[in-house]
């Protein structure tokens, strides 16, 4: 039993010296990840400073015979606290991320966590159990056994394990970075076959959308009181139907809804309207139904969505009485007031949207200084836009609440991960609470606006969107309307869908863009 003891001592001293190594190394992501937990945001910068030297004074104890006995039950403490913690989240439908090994391997907690930690507790316990005098032969005492050629030979053999191991991360790090280079110069041959050797700026390259005049993707989804709707249905009237894109988290989505709700009442007769959206029954009725919207179908997730390339809220898409697509995807309240206009006849005009009220101060536009911001962050201070002057800024606007969002949270996490010298820093302005905006595990700065006024103040109408602020404190791009183009906008060349249908053929114009919205 005493090569399995030390074995085991050896393999957990391994897995507290490389813990507490890591953690020492990303302090803050350390922390974050004790409040995801659900330790208290008092105790948090504390435990972040006191766990290292803890894992590292327990690493030492292993190691040591007399010590490795106590040792062990701190390791079987430690680890049964952390195991704890992994059964309550995954209970909960929480998967926050781990950062046990801080930046070496950083990742939400799953199935495979549990196991990991359940292994190591299964081996503290057994070092336990053998008692205080026991706990197996001396980690070095062997080493006086071996001849001199011996120990070159085993001190040969673990430096070459250990090169063997840093090649391999380094290669795993730089094809990571080659194929990231690879798609960021298919997009830019893409740009230059398409435009004739001039590369759009980010923030205008145009995403993957469905073209007017395809068949619309069919669907059949339950409303919010039971009943059964597919798209021919919607169409069974011969009016054009307009879907409209939504999420009971999306602040925009629910300031729309009782524009939305009178557009139903007034023009009943000329389109018909159906709102898509996701999540409960019970939590959409109540959302929707005290603004007076009706007709809203329930996605499972946003499969609907991603069918007519819908990749933001709140947004809209026209189909035709025949079945093909009327219009693109109208992005914000703006743009989806504008669609509603031209296809009832009613004045084209953003400033009658909430009922003849007098129209929001003008957006600001790409050349524009940038609009003030100054809002608390999640600790609470205060941050300014300004103080971002010097370097370009992606200021992002975002709901922890929205679906799409929360779709891109694993891609802003990889965008901070492999971030290049030269990206541009990033700037979030968000919705919902602190423990919800907590909870996604970014590093970037997020700051609180719970009435959007900062995004309307850009021009956005809708999450996930951005626009980038450049080094002088100037707008420099318009706003970037969904996953895809907030991707794009941070240097990203996010991958695109297959195409559910062929291209459209060049409009009947030359220019080869999508027909405008039109009065059906």
């Amino acid at each position: 039993m005493g090569p399995a003891l030390l074995i085991a001592r050896l393999l957990l001293a391994a897995v507290f010296a490389v813990a507490a190594l890591a953690k020492l190394g990303d302090r803050r992501g350390a922390r974050q990840a004790l409040v995801d937990f659900g330790v208290p945001m008092a105790l948090a910068p504390a435990l972040a400073v006191l766990l290292p030297p803890s894992e590292l004074a327990i690493a030492v104890a292993l190691v040591v015979v007399p010590w490795a006995w106590y040792g062990a039950v701190g390791a079987l403490a430690l680890l049964g606290l952390f195991t704890a913690a992994i059964v309550v989240s995954l209970a909960r439908g929480r998967r926050p991320d781990c950062h046990c090994f801080g930046q070496v391997s950083s990742g939400p907690i799953g199935w495979g966590t549990l196991v990991r930690n359940i292994i190591l507790v299964s081996l503290a316990a057994f070092v336990v159990w053998a008692g205080r005098v026991n706990a197996g032969p001396s980690a070095v005492g062997w080493l006086g056994a071996m001849s001199i050629w011996d120990r070159i030979l085993l001190l040969g053999g673990g430096a070459l394990l250990v090169l063997v191991v840093a090649e391999a991360w380094v290669l795993l790090k730089l094809f990571t970075r080659h194929g990231q280079l690879l798609l960021r110069l298919e997009k830019v041959e893409e740009a230059l076959a398409g435009r004739g050797g001039a590369v759009a700026p980010a923030a205008q390259q145009p995403t993957a959308v469905l073209p007017v005049g395809a068949l619309a993707p069919g669907f059949t989804l339950s409303g919010v009181h039971g009943e059964t709707l597919t798209l021919d249905a919607l169409r069974a009237g011969g009016r054009p139907v307009l879907l409209l894109f939504s999420d009971p988290g999306c602040g925009p989505c629910l300031a729309l809804m009782p524009e939305v709700g009178r557009w139903q009442r007034e023009h009943a007769s000329k389109l018909t309207f159906a709102v898509l959206s996701r999540g409960a029954a019970e939590q959409n009725r109540a959302k929707y139904g005290e603004h007076g919207a009706t007709q809203v179908l329930l996605q499972k997730d946003h499969e609907v969505a991603e069918a007519y390339r819908v990749s933001g809220t709140p947004s809209a898409v026209l189909v035709r009485p025949d079945g093909t697509i009327g219009s693109a995807a109208a992005a914000g309240a703006d743009a989806i007031r504008q669609l509603v206009a031209q296809v009832v006849g009613a004045p084209t005009a953003a400033a009658s949207g909430n009922g003849g009220a007098p129209a929001a101060p003008s957006a600001a536009r790409p050349g524009d200084p940038a609009p003030s911001v100054a809002l608390p962050d999640l600790d609470g201070k205060t941050v300014k836009l300004r103080d971002y002057r010097g370097k370009a800024t992606v200021v992002l606007f975002w709901n922890p609440g929205c679906g799409f969002c929360q779709q891109m949270v694993g891609d802003l996490k990889a965008w901070e991960e492999s971030r290049e010298s030269g990206a541009p820093d990033l700037l979030l302005v968000s919705a919902g609470d602190v423990a919800a905006n907590r909870a996604m595990g970014l590093g970037c700065t997020v700051v609180l606006d719970q009435v959007f006024a900062t995004g309307r103040a850009f021009g956005a109408n809708g999450t996930p969107s951005a626009v980038l602020v450049d080094a002088e404190g100037k707008v420099a791009s318009e706003v970037a309307v969904g996953r895809p183009a907030v991707l794009t906008l941070l240097g990203v060349a996010p991958a695109t869908q297959e195409p559910m249908h062929p291209p459209a053929a060049p409009a009947a114009n030359g220019t080869g863009r999508a027909e405008p919205p039109q009065r059906v």
